[in-house]
């Protein structure tokens, strides 16, 4: 049975779980990331990109977003974030633990987003010793309610961050799924835009595990491997974490993969927007539906099977749809939700 409890329930895609298997024929490859497999990944990342940059695989998004912003943060820093950001509400402090302190100062923001006069009232607020430097702003690509921010958005982000002094960190958990969206080169939305470290989601998009950090500039990247290593993210057989990324690069399956998990969370919406007592919270951009649901509803449509997450924050119930959501499986969620609604 499908759910819409999170993406990351969903199995390893055919082709991910192709070049997993084909780097496992290999034989005996060098460890530590040494072997082809992972350089031939970094090598399409920077194609993907069209630009020279470093990259750095580690085991989930966590870890990801951790050290990538203990890299550009010292301890007395802070790191500017939206309320509902995923380094602020679900990594257990963990930005905080691997900076040695540096503390998240969170912005409310429309839609899950930040906004340039937040992030400049949060930088402007104090000046004094006392007070955590304001050193990076992190925006979360797409958002934790499923929203997306545009280019122009990016850009005007970036361009008070640097006008501050600031680097531009992007959570891109769903990254895939904001580019499908927008339809734009993913180079556009990044370090074109001005981001300055990209944590690259494929786990909630078809990887077994993994996900990637992206320095576009590599000087950022200095001992960044040794940070790695200390957190205990440095897999000792590494390619069977970069291999499976082939699958999602050639023929841009990861892009096929997050439009069509795009694809059935508009389909959710449509079906549920005209269900009797429900209220779609937020107009979804990528792969997330947020609604309200009748108490009484969202009870018996879990005790009919059904896993969802009460969303904590934004309110309502999260849907979110992964590469392999069939449409089967939304129209019979709506079905049922409706004929409880209605009875």
């Amino acid at each position: 049975m499908q759910q819409f409890a999170s993406d990351n329930q969903a199995g390893i895609c055919p082709e991910a779980l192709e070049y997993l298997l084909k780097s496992n024929d290999s034989g005996h490859e060098s460890s530590y990331g040494d072997d082809a497999w992972t350089q031939r990944v970094c090598d399409r990342m920077r194609d993907l990109f069209q630009t020279d940059c470093d990259v750095f695989f580690v085991f989930n998004g966590t870890a990801a977003n951790s050290l990538a912003l203990a890299s550009l943060c010292q301890s007395y820093h802070s790191v500017i974030c939206h309320e509902l950001a995923h380094i602020e509400t679900d990594e257990c402090g963990g930005p905080e633990f691997f900076s040695n302190g540096s503390k998240l100062l969170t912005a409310k923001g429309e839609n899950g987003k930040l906004t340039p006069d937040a992030i400049e009232a949060l930088v402007t607020k104090r000046a004094d010793i006392h007070y955590p430097r304001p050193k990076v702003v992190s925006i979360t690509q797409s958002t934790e309610v499923g929203t997306v921010y545009t280019v122009e958005e990016v850009r005007a982000i970036a361009a008070i961050a640097k006008r501050r002094q600031l680097r531009v960190h992007m959570d891109g958990a769903r990254f895939a799924n904001a580019v499908a969206s927008l339809n734009v080169h993913p180079s556009e939305i990044t370090w074109r835009a001005g981001v300055d470290v990209l944590c690259f989601g494929g786990t909630k998009n078809g990887l077994p595990v993994g996900e990637v950090v992206v320095f576009f500039d590599k000087v950022l990247a200095e001992d960044f491997a040794y940070r790695v290593k200390q957190a205990g993210q440095l897999a000792s057989k590494m390619r069977f974490i970069s291999a499976p990324w082939l699958g999602l690069l050639d023929n841009d399956v990861w892009l096929r993969n997050a439009r069509h998990a795009n694809a059935m969370a508009k389909l959710l919406h449509q079906r549920l927007r005209d269900i009797p007592g429900v209220r779609v919270l937020f107009e979804p951009e990528s792969n997330a539906v947020f609604a309200e649901l009748p108490n009484h509803a969202a009870q018996a449509m879990r005790a009919g099977g059904w896993k969802f997450y009460q969303f904590i924050g934004a309110g309502g119930c999260r849907l979110m749809c992964a590469w392999d959501t069939q449409p089967e499986t939304v129209e019979r969620f709506a079905a049922e939700l409706r004929s409880i609604c209605i009875a």
